[in-house]
């Protein structure tokens, strides 16, 4: 039975995805246009990805989306069983180890985590990722439940914090990637381990004083 058109419509997506991915990861959001992720994704139609996605803006936000289901479903998972917890560990592992076992079942290679670091540091995308990491349900709760146990801070440490929270997560995780790549990952390092050592960093982080403006 031939595969009907809206079958081959999807497998085109889903293609067009994955190369967009890789290759965003790989050399940066600005220096890939949609001709060259169409030509990559092997179609003949140069305007795939305008047909399929519309504007770049649109391609990277459907990337994000493609793997938000299962990041979204992991952290779910968690919150669960964590319910009202006390300890602020619980759930800074929840925002970190939704997204770390994640990347662990994409196998290696991956390249989304190197993705995430090249478009959230791109003038006009990072605003859009960000808004749409942290509109879903499951980071809502978790956010709220790490600061209810997050000694009271100047707003401007808060928001200082949160940057340098979001910077550690990405970064670390995109250097994980980069380095099981290149095959010069550690033996003993696992996505396991690396979640593990940005937990205990984030709780320090967190609970960390500040120091008295003058």
């Amino acid at each position: 039975m031939r595969p009907g058109k809206s079958d081959r419509g999807g497998e085109t997506r889903e293609l067009i995805l994955v190369t967009a991915e890789r290759l965003f990861a790989e050399h940066g959001v600005e220096a890939v246009s949609n001709r060259q992720v169409s030509e990559a994704a092997g179609q003949s139609n140069n305007f795939a990805v305008g047909y399929h996605f519309g504007s770049k803006e649109d391609l990277v936000v459907a990337i994000v989306r493609r793997h938000a289901e299962s990041v979204e479903r992991r952290r779910t998972d968690m919150l669960a069983k964590i319910t009202d917890s006390p300890d602020l560990r619980d759930w800074v592992s929840c925002l970190v180890r939704s997204n770390t076992e994640h990347l662990a079942s994409l196998g290696s290679p991956s390249w989304y985590a190197r993705f995430i670091a090249q478009v959230t540091t791109h003038p006009s995308l990072r605003e859009l990722v960000i808004n749409e990491a942290v509109s879903s349900p499951s980071m809502q709760q978790t956010i709220d439940g790490m600061f209810r146990l997050v000694p009271r801070l100047p707003e401007e440490v808060r928001q200082e914090r949160s940057y340098m929270s979001r910077l550690m997560i990405v970064h670390m995780c995109a250097e994980r990637e980069r380095e099981l790549h290149a095959g010069t990952a550690m033996p003993r390092s696992t996505w396991a381990s690396t979640a593990a050592g940005l937990v205990d960093a984030l709780v320090g982080l967190w609970l960390a004083p500040v120091t008295a403006r003058r």
